[in-house]
């Protein structure tokens, strides 16, 4: 009954906040859609290059905490930097289904109207999931996962053994059961001392994955400081540009 509690955080933002990150990132354009159902969807959107970065975050993540190191770490390219249902200054409730649907919209956004000649998808904890449910349905250049997981169901059950979350669970984000049929290539982040998402669920997900990938663990990293660790952006700049 309390699952949403426990799998989604939203960080909302009011309108005079987001004016004032506006202020503070002139780079940085605040882009609303429609989702499928009607829904207010929002972004933050930096112009760069001809390619983008299409970002999921984290499931307590508010997103234009990205816009710094976005612009520093790989300002060769563009970004999309998406707020989830319920995040930021998107309308609407989370759910694995409507995270999913409006990755695809985004997605659609930045192929269609943005016109980006390549795409890269980078999903962070939460986000891999939605990250690797848009490899699935979308051709990209390349999937970024930072602190991965295999399913949320297999995290969950080795927090709470004695329920059936097989049965229980209704977001699912069931990445593993996707990635022995995805061939997009793969950068795989892992933080060696992650106290949230145990390293093995992210092993088990790059040992699935069947198109050409890569892995990075983190030695010292727990979940949460992966990307101050100094080999995590520049693994990531050598991914996108190949």
């Amino acid at each position: 009954m309390l699952q949403e509690r426990l799998i989604f955080f939203p960080q909302k933002v009011s309108e005079a906040r987001r004016a004032e990150i506006a202020r503070r990132f002139p780079a940085a354009k605040g882009i609303f859609i429609e989702a499928s159902d009607g829904t207010r969807l929002h972004a933050w959107f930096l112009k760069s290059g001809p390619d983008l970065v299409l970002y999921f975050g984290g499931n307590a993540e508010e997103v234009s905490c990205m816009l710094e190191s976005a612009q520093a770490e790989l300002p060769g390219a563009s970004w999309l930097l998406t707020d989830y249902r319920g995040y930021g200054a998107s309308g609407g409730k989370p759910s694995e289904s409507a995270l999913s649907s409006d990755a695809l919209r985004w997605y659609d956004y930045a192929a269609n109207v943005l016109h980006a000649k390549l795409i890269f998808v980078f999903g962070r904890s939460l986000g891999s999931g939605v990250a690797v449910a848009l490899a699935a349905r979308r051709p990209l250049a390349g999937v970024i996962l930072s602190t991965p997981y295999d399913s949320l169901v297999a995290v969950a059950q080795r927090y709470y053994p004695y329920l059936p979350l097989r049965w229980l669970l209704r977001h699912r984000f069931d990445s593993i059961a996707l990635a022995p049929r995805l061939e997009t290539p793969l950068l795989c982040l892992i933080a060696g001392r992650d106290d949230v998402i145990p390293p093995e669920h992210a092993e088990r997900l790059y040992d699935a994955w069947r198109g050409p990938k890569r892995k990075l663990v983190l030695a010292g990293a727990r979940h949460n400081d992966t990307d101050a660790a100094p080999e995590y952006w520049p693994a990531i700049r050598r991914f996108v540009s190949g």
